[in-house]
């Protein structure tokens, strides 16, 4: 082991993950105190590492957030994020600027993504495409380290992806809402999304879709057609699906695996099956929130967003100063809440 331990190097000798290090050493909560005392007390025999925010020479590193400019929960919420981020970014010697792009176009996407200069790496939040590849593959060989945040471009020459395992997140939905049916005779469950071209709904309808084939043979899924992105139009979409193709007395729970998820839970009330229909859905925003607390939610599948974001510049941080092991980044887990474990 070198003279100034890594955050690695204690989070082994400690048992824990690197991110319960990092929240330790920056007194952030969410840690329990036997374990804090026992991280500590490595730190104490080792020696503090060698953290983000040491004085350097020359400039800031100069990144850039790259997310598309769709108004949803998520993104409004991941924007915030980025901006309430700035004084760790700024104790890291990290000037971050975020470019929103329209997605609808592709072609026009990957252009604006290809123009984004004067910065060393871009954290990207993309739909999987081929002219959105070419460009990060572009940028990759100028030089620029490109990262993928919470939604991957897989095949692409991105350096690495930073965020929970979406399909293993789809398939938790399914094992929650999949153990609800059955009972009184409900035994359906609907998947609703948008159209998306983002991985990271498309693996976690196929996690959904494959865990309810492999562990219960008697749920009938079925997919409603694609959802409006905004709450008023799914909850239109939904209402409208619900009289015309399922019979209600049968259904016992629906995923929703994008944005419109306030609009779902309102189509359900409207339709007086709130009570009896569990609904899981993502991201850990005001107006879930209000739903789990006023049971309007069954669950709410979350990750970590400050720890990402965080976790992402560090990464291209690392990668800027040649960092061995800059790739080595522990994946937050998928958070499962419900109205009774509310933080």
């Amino acid at each position: 082991m070198s003279s100034t331990p890594t955050i690695a190097d204690i989070a082994r000798m400690a048992g824990v993950g690197t991110a319960t290090v990092d929240r330790v050493l920056n007194k952030r909560p969410g840690v329990n105190s036997e374990t804090v005392q026992r991280v500590l007390q490595i730190v104490a025999e080792l020696g503090a590492p060698q953290q983000p925010g040491r004085p350097r020479r020359g400039e800031n590193f100069r990144f850039a957030f790259v997310l598309p400019a769709d108004e949803t929960p998520f993104f409004g919420l991941l924007d915030r994020q980025i901006a309430q981020t700035a004084a760790d970014f700024r104790h890291g010697h990290i000037t971050e600027v975020t470019h929103r792009i329209e997605a609808g176009d592709p072609a026009q996407f990957a252009a604006e993504l290809a123009q984004v200069g004067a910065c060393q790496g871009i954290v990207l939040l993309a739909p999987d495409l081929p002219p959105i590849k070419l460009a990060i593959n572009e940028l990759v060989r100028s030089g620029v380290h490109v990262v993928t945040l919470f939604s991957d471009v897989a095949g692409s020459m991105r350096e690495t992806f930073i965020g929970a395992d979406n399909r293993a997140a789809g398939r938790t939905a399914g094992l929650l809402l999949g153990r609800m049916a059955g009972g009184g005779g409900r035994d359906t469950l609907l998947l609703s999304s948008q159209a998306t071209r983002l991985s990271a709904e498309i693996e976690r309808r196929i996690g959904f879709a494959q865990v309810i084939e492999e562990r219960f043979a008697d749920v009938r899924m079925i997919r409603t057609p694609d959802l409006p992105a905004d709450d008023d139009g799914a909850c239109e979409a939904v209402l409208r699906f619900l009289e015309s193709e399922v019979d209600a007395a049968r259904l016992a729970g629906i995923y929703n695996v994008g944005s419109g998820s306030a609009g779902v839970a309102r189509a359900l009330a409207g339709a007086g099956l709130s009570a009896q229909v569990g609904v899981a859905v993502h991201d850990f925003t005001e107006d879930h929130r209000a739903l789990l607390s006023a049971d309007g939610l069954s669950y709410v599948l979350h990750q970590d967003i400050h720890y990402c974001v965080l976790a992402a510049a560090r990464v291209l941080r690392a990668l800027c100063e040649n960092v061995r092991g800059a790739l080595n980044v522990v994946q937050p887990r998928i958070e499962i809440l419900t109205a009774e474990n509310l933080h």
